[in-house]
């Protein structure tokens, strides 16, 4: 008996968490200790953090009276600085020199550079040459003329940080916290009303007072990455350390994260390293006149279906490169962690294409690049060796087990994974299901299908549904009649059901989450229409790649019902939902295997009822679109209840059916006196939904 206890806590956590990963354990194992063998072989035994700083030494900087320039670059012949400085032509006085393991340097004096100035590198190797950006540049900028892209020599004054932290570079545990994160997903170009490229200083002063008011606790910033093409949203990134200069100054992006952290909310950034951008003068895609300097030669090179570059994780300067990107955006910009993209296209040879994923031996058949994988573990624990309280969510639809479970368990050490599954769900629900055979307990079990052991943010719609060739929630449910028939006192059928629905799709997943929350900019009050970047086949137009907040702000339209019902959803949730640890009653009372943190206590298919409690928060729901129900029983906890939000009320373009001031008792039946619980009557008004609190 002791020798059998003994061999089950030789287990990793992760398998002691999940049984059925037993039969892959050695491959578990094996993957985890690849990470801690990279991590000796790069460091020596010594920080991680430390070592993860090559933006230190690579690149242009200006120290002790002079300038240093660095590159990477193992296949050139020769390397020179051309630009304003000099005419724009090979001068041997801006030539680097040669140093070890391919390393290139140039070390001016302070007047051969300027603030300001234009410059690229001429790199020339055996039978070739071409103008390249240096790789760790941290200021790209293109010409409004040419549209060609240049390094700028950047030299403006230290940003004094208001609301800046110091962090520890020592492993200090994770963040320590039992609020859910509410992350209000952004793009700063398209926050303006008007038909142009926004900057971080408009936003600042005009999005961001917009997302303290709605009470979202995290802001999530795409497109940060500088990137060639604009209408990529930020994906298809050219420069690694450079922040988009399409959106204002270093310092501008600075003020903005700073005034951010100012208003108590943490704030990340969409993180790109599952690919690159095949471009050459602006990216890595030929730097040094070989195509698998930064990225895999042959078949793998190329991503076949997004168009670009695969990074080989194998090779110990990649690892160098984007373990220190991961540590620059935190030292240099105090960003709290990242999402990072992409993370399925990364951890299989396949990318993920073509799989169904339907089953655990389907992550375990020798598809998984252990590359990656073991990638994704050092920068989680870089990531998290700099900044202990930092967020790292993993963008992944395959399922992969231990993405979000600590690596000393025998995980890859993501904090979070996003729950693609549930934005799927809802469209396919809208498309294909009618409203009168929509069930109501599979409705919760679809919010609530998730690992135990690894936490995740749950959403309705990102940007990814908001797409031209997509379509927002909002717009599934409404269609044209958003365009004549949202305004007080001419709404119609569609309209009133979208309305209503869209509340209640947003109130399930965000109130069901275990562990966050997410919701694109706009989003949250029905932004009409699709995202459509300016590009050729529209004119290069921006009248699809921008923000209406005229419409909100307009009291007349049902946008601002919309809106007022997402403040008080977030504010409610924050101030009573805690989603780390699960009580023991609510272990007690879960629903299945894997939904510890949700009670449900009604669930009536045929009425198309259920109801469920988070904490001291009661949820029901009555999705039936023809069916009110006048003093409707269910068996809850016993006790005293007041309405704290109902989708059905005026102020949120509901019909007020209801008289939510009423308290509402639970009436005592001696058949479930053992289980504490009595028959709460309450009235429910068809496709609608309220939340009581407990008071007694």
């Amino acid at each position: 008996m002791a020798t059998k206890k003994a061999e089950q806590t030789q287990h990793l956590g992760i398998v002691e968490h999940d049984p059925y990963l037993q039969p892959y354990e050695d491959a578990l194992r094996a993957r985890a200790d690849y990470a801690v063998r990279k991590e000796q072989e790069l460091t020596g035994g010594k920080s991680l953090a430390d070592w993860a700083s090559g933006y230190l030494y690579f690149g242009l900087h200006h120290v002790k009276g002079e300038w240093v320039l660095r590159e990477w670059a193992p296949n050139a012949t020769a390397i020179y600085i051309k630009g304003d400085m000099n005419g724009w032509q090979k001068d041997e006085n801006y030539r680097l020199q040669p140093k070890e393991n391919g390393v290139w340097e140039a070390k001016l004096p302070e007047e051969a550079l300027k603030h300001g100035q234009y410059y690229r590198l001429l790199v020339e190797w055996n039978g070739g040459w071409g103008e390249r950006i240096p790789s760790y540049v941290r200021r790209v900028v293109q010409d409004d003329q040419t549209k060609i892209f240049s390094a700028q020599v950047w030299d403006e004054p230290e940003y004094e940080w208001k609301n800046r932290k110091p962090h520890p570079t020592s492993p200090q545990g994770r963040r320590k916290s039992n609020e859910a994160l509410y992350i209000y997903e952004c793009h700063i170009g398209m926050s303006s009303e008007q038909e142009k490229v926004n900057s971080y200083e408009e936003f600042r002063r005009d999005v961001l007072p917009r997302i303290v008011k709605l009470g979202y606790n995290c802001v999530q910033i795409m497109a940060i990455q500088e990137h060639p093409y604009y209408g990529s949203f930020g994906y298809h990134v050219s420069n690694f350390f450079a922040a988009s200069s399409r959106f204002g100054t270093p310092n501008e992006l600075k003020a903005l994260i700073d005034d951010i952290h100012g208003h108590g909310m943490h704030v990340i950034m969409d993180l790109v390293h599952s690919h690159a951008v095949k471009n050459e003068l602006e990216g890595l895609g030929n730097f040094d006149g070989t195509g698998y300097q930064y990225f895999h030669d042959g078949g793998r090179r190329e991503h076949p279906a997004w168009d670009s570059l695969c990074f080989n994780y194998g090779k110990n300067e990649v690892l160098h490169f984007l373990l220190s990107n991961c540590k620059f955006w935190i030292d240099e910009y105090d960003f709290d962690g990242f999402r990072f993209d992409g993370v399925t296209s990364m951890i299989y040879r396949s990318h993920g294409l073509g799989e169904d994923f339907n089953g655990y031996p389907s992550y375990f058949n020798g598809n998984e690049d252990g590359d990656a994988l073991m990638y994704l573990t050092l920068a989680n624990k870089v990531i998290h060796e700099v900044k202990p309280e930092a967020i790292t969510i993993a963008e992944e639809m395959s399922g992969m087990p231990g993405l979000a479970a600590p690596i000393e368990d025998g995980g890859v050490g993501f904090d979070y994974r996003l729950a693609m599954g549930i934005p799927d769900f809802w469209i396919k629900y809208i498309k294909e299901v009618k409203d009168e055979d929509w069930k109501a307990g599979h409705i919760l079990y679809e919010m609530t299908n998730r690992r135990e052991d690894e936490k995740t943010i749950s959403y309705a719609e990102s940007h990814d549904q908001a797409l031209v060739g997509d379509k927002t929630i909002i717009f599934r449910l409404v269609d044209s009649d958003m365009y004549w028939h949202f305004e007080h006192g001419h709404s119609t059928y569609m309209a009133d059901r979208g309305i209503a629905l869209h509340k209640m799709i947003r109130l399930i997943t965000a109130s069901t989450i275990n562990g966050g929350y997410l919701n694109f900019m706009g989003n949250e009050f029905g932004h009409p229409e699709w995202i459509d970047f300016p590009r050729e086949g529209n004119g290069w137009s921006y009248k699809y790649a921008r923000r209406q907040w005229s419409l909100v702000d307009n009291p007349d339209y049902f946008f601002a019902d919309l809106n007022r019902f997402d403040e008080a959803m977030i504010h409610l949730l924050r101030e009573h939902l805690l989603v780390q640890n699960p009580t023991a009653e609510e272990k007690r009372y879960h629903v299945g295997k894997h939904l510890p943190w949700v009670m449900k206590w009604w669930d009536n298919e045929g009425d198309q009822v259920v109801a469920y409690q988070r904490g001291e928060l009661l949820f029901i729901f009555n999705w039936n679109g023809t069916k009110s129900f006048s003093d409707y029983g269910m068996l809850v906890p016993e006790g005293k209840y007041q309405v704290v939000l109902n989708t059905d009320a005026k102020e949120f373009a509901g019909f007020g059916l209801a008289d939510d001031s009423v308290e509402h008792f639970t009436q005592h039946d001696p058949l479930y006196e053992k289980d504490g619980k009595g028959w709460l009557k309450m009235y429910l008004p068809a496709r609608s939904a309220v939340v009581l609190k407990r008071t007694d």
